[in-house]
């Protein structure tokens, strides 16, 4: 009955979609009463609605059971709804342990900040002078200005008065549609996804192809081609380096897990 399976027990598999074939093969685990679960993508062959049924069900049981669950998985959503802790994995090397929440807000690096939250973060090649008068400059010469206190702990080879060349990224709740002209900077709007509760403005840099989203949660509707202005709120800007990927910030959670190098 937990895994929708009850009207397949007189089934043969031969008779089973792969999605129910899937769902037998959970409860084969469940029964056995096992100290560890390793789950390998149980629910990749389920469509959406189910899979979204099935992600309760399995929380609810692992509340049940008290048993350590290891949860393989390529959708993020089911990583950061279902995961106490979530390690991020590329070609084989853990790229960093923590929890959902520490993972989404402190990425240690490029790959981390662009896997984990929809839609992706936005990442753009920018000219970093963390001097005293702290400034950004955008890749179409739009200079952004900043007090250093504004963002996370730089780290100290970061903080030069000179440019370096890093890579900005934020994520499109943090990007603000300026009712005031003059308190932003200007961008071309390429196309708006209206989703009901919220919207997606899909920009372009003004005077430049570097596109960029912003997430806003209420209906808003924008012409193709209207030029806005828009602000990023400093303390979610990440910057990483252009060279490594990694971030420059020195995050102070002891829950924070990095690779080592």
């Amino acid at each position: 009955e937990i895994l929708d399976i009850k009207y397949l027990l007189d089934r043969k598999p031969s008779d089973m979609s792969g999605g129910q074939r899937q769902r037998v093969a959970l409860g084969r685990a469940l029964v056995r009463d096992p100290k560890v679960f390793l789950l390998d993508e149980p629910l990749s062959n389920l469509d959406a609605k189910l899979r979204a049924s099935m992600r309760n069900e399995i929380v609810k049981l692992h509340e049940r059971v008290r048993t350590t669950f290891v949860y393989v998985t390529h959708d993020q959503v089911e990583a950061m709804t279902m995961g106490d802790r979530i390690v991020v994995m590329k070609d084989g090397v853990i790229q960093q342990v923590g929890t959902p929440g520490d993972i989404y807000d402190y990425p240690v690096n490029q790959f981390v900040a662009g896997f984990i939250g929809t839609p992706q973060m936005n990442f753009f090649d920018v000219t970093f002078n963390g001097g005293v008068k702290t400034s950004i400059k955008l890749p179409n010469g739009v200079e952004l200005k900043y007090r250093l206190s504004e963002f996370n702990d730089i780290k100290e080879k970061y903080l030069f008065n000179e440019d370096k060349e890093l890579v900005l990224g934020i994520r499109g709740e943090h990007i603000n549609i300026c009712k005031i002209p003059n308190k932003g900077f200007p961008a071309i709007v390429s196309f708006v996804e209206i989703l009901g509760n919220s919207t997606n403005v899909i920009c372009k840099l003004d005077n430049s192809e570097v596109e960029f989203s912003i997430s806003v949660n209420e209906r808003l509707e924008l012409e193709q081609g209207k030029k806005i202005f828009v602000n990023f709120e400093a303390k979610n800007i990440h910057l990483f380096d252009k060279a490594s990927g990694r971030t420059i910030y020195e995050f102070d959670k002891e829950d924070v897990e990095d690779v080592k190098e």
